[in-house]
């Protein structure tokens, strides 16, 4: 599936709630499904600065994409990442790139965030786009 129709498959769940909170505990929830990142990649060079929680990011190429892992020690920013990774990975590295991110606007994270969990998120942006930029320079 494009980049493109995931945002729009996760804009049409988040569209399902009425109220912030339910779309605040749907993130949560898609945190706990978030499959678990080895436990060797819980390293400091996979942290993701800028992000209040600990939030760890690890990125490797298959067949032409990249494949991203995360964890995060905290539940919500969990559920973020389970969102950045759902969108990007299994993604070529070119289409990352060129990938806009106005779905997180579309389904109204930014304006509910705290403004660090916002900057976190922008910095979990950065860094999927940075591995995705390291691996297209590569090939």
């Amino acid at each position: 599936m494009r980049i493109r129709e995931i945002q729009d498959e996760i804009i049409d769940e988040f569209s399902m709630f009425d109220e912030w909170d339910e779309r605040y505990q749907y993130v949560i929830d898609l945190g706990k499904s978030l499959p678990l990142i080895d436990e060797q990649y819980k390293t400091d060079d996979n942290i993701i600065k800028g992000c209040q929680s600990k939030v760890w990011l690890h990125a490797e190429e298959k067949d032409g994409t990249v494949v991203f892992t995360a964890d995060s020690d905290a539940i919500l920013t969990k559920g973020l990442i389970a969102i950045m990774i759902r969108v990007f990975s299994g993604q070529k590295p070119a289409e990352i790139l060129e990938a806009d991110t106005n779905f997180v606007d579309e389904i109204g994270l930014k304006e509910h965030l705290s403004p660090t969990r916002a900057n976190g998120l922008v910095s979990m942006i950065k860094q999927i786009k940075m591995y995705a930029l390291a691996f297209s320079a590569k090939n």
